[in-house]
């Protein structure tokens, strides 16, 4: 599908293309025009251009979002484009801009925003080499700790020092970036570029690492928390986040797996379940919560009710709720709300088949978003299924790996979803008859693909043309055996590797310890 270009975007191009002549004859050009000329740049793939573009950059601010966006000139998005030349380009082209001192345009710019930038899966520069969110959280970190080494040592103009630019961005930090964000936080009030951090990731650090950094990043100003994977954060430490750090601007909380599990609480615990829930209520812009792989049984209601504005999204998958949480969830304020919802791991057709019912019923005019992955639903609950999905026209992505489903059930589903209007994206399971008889459900890792391979590459084509034949080409339809795309995840898979053979090698190392201590 081609996008079309205005005139004036075809001589932007142009212009561009050749980059020594851009580059020389960048002083000429109207202030209007380095917004058009930095997008034709980035889809060209520019670097030099792009680097020179925002070192003269002569306005008062720098938008990424907004700059790759859909414009009345060129109406493709190119904020999914995580180029590594281009955006290595824009990052050091920043840093030059704080230095170059014969620029001929007055230096106004006062705001940089580069938490419009989009991580995919699928890249479309010709490079093929990405930057993430890790590695731009890495490059702005050491940029900054570079051009305060340099104004320290060089003779600068003395209007350097005045140069005060925020640099709005979402953070990544592991073990492997801690110390050159920590440093570049902590000098943050003598550096030209100031790293204002709006959304925060973490993962693979130790709990005194996290809570040292999550102070140094101005949680007044954050609107994003997600503490994952390898953040051992249990519930008493929730508890001296919240009640030490005030987050004002929070609207979206990810905790990791296993910060809650009510099997073991005693009385200390229900109150410090109930503290949290409070602290969450003074939190007046949340509306996404994600609290995966807890055990949360019967205790929804203590930990949602005190919220006062309407949840949007939550994530309860694998929490192990019972009725009384489903009861909650289905007639509390978030219903009528929700436009992600992920129920995964829970036996929903057996458990609470009404309560659900009656929980998409209320959020079906506004629902975006439905997983329920590993959820026991079986051919014999297709039927129940399309009558609670047929009011939710919005919609847009719905996921179910991981259900014993016939190829016969997934054709009479796949023939009702083509008649949901925006949906996009559907993850649909495995047949259950291409795995051997007798396979059991949730299947295990290592018979996950286990499956005859050439038979559900027939049903997946059957699919697809029921979705061809209802002319709705726009549905992608997949099976990811081991979950959807994680960027995040992608990005720093390396890591995470090495940090989970060091802790398998340390559990063994013990384990032989005490074994040898016994013998």
């Amino acid at each position: 599908r081609t996008t079309m270009k205005s005139l004036r975007f075809i001589s932007a191009e142009a212009f561009v293309s050749n980059a020594e002549f851009a580059r020389k004859s960048l002083g000429a050009v109207a202030h209007d025009l380095f917004p058009l000329l930095f997008k034709a740049s980035y889809l060209l793939e520019q670097g030099e251009v792009i680097h020179d573009l925002v070192e003269n950059w002569p306005l008062f601010d720098f938008n990424m979002g907004k700059l790759l966006g859909a414009t009345l000139d060129y109406q493709e998005d190119l904020s999914h484009r995580t180029c590594s030349v281009c955006l290595e380009s824009c990052l050091t082209g920043l840093r030059d801009y704080v230095l170059n001192q014969s620029s001929p345009y007055m230096k106004k710019l006062k705001m940089v925003d580069l938490t419009g930038i989009k991580d995919v899966e699928v890249q479309f520069c010709k490079c093929k080499k990405t930057m993430g969110r890790w590695a731009r959280t890495q490059l702005l970190s050491k940029l900054c700790s570079e051009l305060l080494v340099y104004l320290q040592q060089a003779q600068c103009n003395p209007g350097t020092s005045e140069i005060s630019i925020n640099v709005l961005i979402d953070l990544f930090v592991t073990e492997r970036n801690y110390e050159l964000v920590v440093q570049a936080l902590l000098k943050k009030c003598s550096c030209p570029l100031k790293i204002c951090c709006v959304a925060f990731r973490s993962d693979n650090l130790t709990l005194q690492k996290f809570f040292y950094i999550i102070k140094l990043t101005d949680p007044s100003l954050l609107r994003k928390l997600e503490i994952v994977h390898n953040v051992h954060l249990e519930m008493e430490h929730v508890e001296m986040l919240f009640n030490s750090i005030h987050f004002p601007l929070l609207m979206s909380l990810t905790l990791p797996a296993r910060t809650f599990n009510v099997r073991r609480f005693t009385a200390t615990d229900e109150q410090m379940l109930t503290n949290i829930g409070e602290k969450m209520g003074e939190m007046s812009q949340l509306t996404e919560l994600s609290m995966s792989f807890s055990v949360l049984t019967g205790r929804i209601q203590r930990l949602l009710s005190p919220l006062k504005t309407p949840l949007k999204m939550l994530d309860v998958s694998n929490c192990s709720l019972n009725h009384a949480d489903m009861a909650f969830l289905a007639s509390s304020i978030h219903a009528n709300h929700l436009e992600a919802l992920d129920l995964s791991g829970h036996d929903i057709p057996e458990l609470y088949p009404s309560t659900f019912f009656k929980l998409l019923n209320h959020c079906s005019s506004v629902l975006r978003s439905l997983t329920l992955e590993d959820c026991n639903i079986q051919d014999t609950h297709v039927n129940m299924l399309i009558l609670s999905l047929s009011p939710c026209q919005k919609l847009q992505e719905f996921k179910f790996i991981g259900n014993p489903l016939s190829s016969q059930a997934l054709k009479h589903l796949f023939t009702f979803l083509c008649e949901l209007p925006m949906l996009k994206n559907v993850e649909f399971p495995v047949p259950r008859d291409c795995y051997p008889i007798g396979i059991t459900y949730p299947i295990d890792d290592a018979s996950l693909c286990r499956f005859d391979h050439q038979k559900y590459e027939r049903v997946a084509e059957e699919l697809n043309l029921i979705l061809l034949q209802a002319n709705r080409e726009d549905v992608k339809a997949s099976t990811p055996l081991f979950g959807s795309y994680d960027a995040a995840v992608q990005e720093t898979n390396n890591e995470l590797g090495a940090y989970l053979i060091k802790s398998f090698k340390e559990t063994l190392e013990k384990f032989t310890t005490s074994f040898n201590k016994m013998s």
